[in-house]
């Protein structure tokens, strides 16, 4: 019993009329986003819908982030679109379902964990991109079904309603917190535009949500190798933009929240998300930062928000889509441009000054691919790339190389810094082959052997000794550099013994 309460995080600590006020403010949030989403993929509003249901209740249950929302979104529609259009809606089907097994395999292999590996200022990055992308996305609601854009009273009558949407959501929050400020402007809007009769867009303009539940079905697809080597791309992509944009926005939450997820059960949960959502009709969908933001703005810190929010968009589908479809679309518009701007990094801006040129680079970088290619795997992916090589060019100018000679008239070479494939020509530098003694000790405490390019620098340094008599000495080198040493025996001849004299580690200069 005490496991199903933990898992369901039902506890009389919750607030309840929070939780369920937070989920409904997101359910209708949501609404407009999928239909919005399956539009862009070709698809049939009912597929963003049916996918931000399934995916939405499993990941509200089972996944690693209590008050993070996943539904269809737009980084999965970039990902399915040429797909959808040239094969149709089953091998969407059938790649949401491959990309759910791969997502479940990434969390049973715990790989999670190289989220470790993006840079504060790639975050930084996604995050702003994401900002500019969720306001960007919101003009559309300014033009007309052709394209063009509004002009005259149908303007006005939009932007006031949406700067009307923005001031209640900022100014409420100064005078009560007992209704999540989202929700109240949405339902003060759709009053104010129900009872005036005021003549504005609303979500029925879009589509119909008009649909019962998610029905079960097996894609309709030729289970070949051609179909498996067609789909497959688009399913690794597809997985992997899911998990990230998942994973990242699960950072995010977490800085929000002051507490801490776990990354490999959400990627599982992802995954079984979505292999349930192509079995059910759905176009498969990862973590949504706007309705997240939005979920937990609104106070929400537990599992029942997420769960309120999928079952309450499945009701509206099947009972409700007469009264969600006179939504003002103005209502939504001004919550999602409330989002952008509480989503943005406005702190970022602060640190042009403060950071390395290097981190802004990235920043501006990743911002720019986020925005522009909408491919939010490739921006997070070139700002890895790019601090990486950063970080790794400003290691291979930090090795020295600290020389005396001592009693015995041995030379020591006291290196500091890592010895990798980026540092080698400057190691290979601080060395006078025909100039030093006939015994030479190189002195490794402050320093590691990193790479295979390391074993082949001191390979190489070793025999410009040797062809002129001279014997190389190798000390202190730590358990993790003698274990690559005694790995690369097979590939260049390595010897090493201790010796007695130096009480270090020893390489015969013949054989390194």
């Amino acid at each position: 019993m005490n496991k199903v309460i933990a898992l369901f995080d039902f506890s009389p600590e919750i607030n309840y009329r929070i939780e369920i006020l937070a989920g409904l403010t997101v359910a209708i949030a949501l609404i407009p986003e999928a239909v919005a989403f399956a539009l862009i993929a070709g698809l049939s509003p009912l597929t963003g819908l049916y996918a931000a249901f399934v995916v939405g209740i499993v990941t509200a249950i089972f996944g690693g982030r209590p008050g993070m929302i996943s539904g269809a979104t737009g980084a999965i529609a970039v990902v399915i679109v040429s797909l959808a259009i040239s094969h149709g809606a089953e091998y969407i089907f059938a790649t949401v379902i491959l990309a759910g097994i791969f997502q479940v395999i990434a969390g049973v292999l715990r790989l999670g964990k190289l989220m470790r590996l993006v840079p504060h200022s790639v975050i930084f990055g996604f995050v702003n991109g994401l900002a500019i992308i969720i306001f960007m996305s919101q003009l559309d609601g300014f033009k007309l079904p052709g394209g063009e854009w509004m002009t005259g009273a149908p303007l006005y009558t939009l932007a006031g309603l949406v700067l009307l949407t923005m001031l209640i959501i900022w100014g409420m929050p100064k005078i009560t917190k007992a209704v999540p400020p989202s929700l109240a402007a949405i339902l003060i809007v759709f009053g104010l535009v129900a009872f005036t009769g005021i003549d504005t867009r609303t979500v029925g303009d879009i589509a119909s949500i008009q649909g019962g539940f998610p029905p079960f079905h097996i894609p309709v697809v030729p289970f070949t190798i051609e179909t498996f080597m067609l789909i497959l791309p688009y399913a690794l992509i597809m997985a992997a933009v899911g998990l990230i944009e998942s994973l990242l926005t699960l950072n995010i939450i977490d800085e929000i929240t002051e507490t801490r997820g776990r990354s490999n059960k959400e990627a599982v949960a992802q995954g079984a998300g979505n292999i349930l959502s192509g079995f059910f009709s759905g176009m498969g969908g990862c973590a949504m930062i706007g309705q997240s933001l939005i979920n937990v703005s609104s106070g929400s810190r537990t599992r029942v928000a997420g769960i309120v929010a999928a079952v309450m968009l499945l009701i509206f589908v099947m009972f409700g889509a007469g009264i969600i479809e006179m939504l003002p679309m103005a209502a939504l518009v001004g919550l999602m441009i409330m989002v952008a701007i509480g989503t943005f990094e406005w702190a970022s801006l602060r640190t042009f000054k403060r950071m390395p040129i290097s981190d802004i680079f990235v920043m501006v970088m990743v911002t720019l691919v986020t925005v522009f290619l909408h491919n939010l795997a490739l921006a997070v992916f070139v700002g890895v790339i790019i601090a990486a090589l950063v970080f790794a060019w400003d290691n291979a100018k930090r090795i020295r190389a600290r020389k005396h000679i001592d009693e015995n008239g041995a030379k020591h070479y006291e290196i500091y810094g890592p010895l990798f494939f980026g540092s080698v020509q400057v190691f290979n530098e601080k060395f006078d082959v025909l100039n030093d003694p006939d015994e030479i000790i190189i002195n490794f405490k402050e320093s590691r052997v990193v790479d295979m390019s390391a074993i082949e620098a001191l390979n190489k340094m070793t025999e410009r000794y040797h062809k002129v008599g001279k014997k190389v000495y190798l000390t202190h080198l730590s358990q993790d550099c003698r274990k690559l040493l005694k790995n690369a025996e097979e590939i260049i001849q390595v010897n090493v013994m201790e010796d007695p004299t130096y009480k270090v580690m020893v390489t015969d200069s013949r054989r390194l």
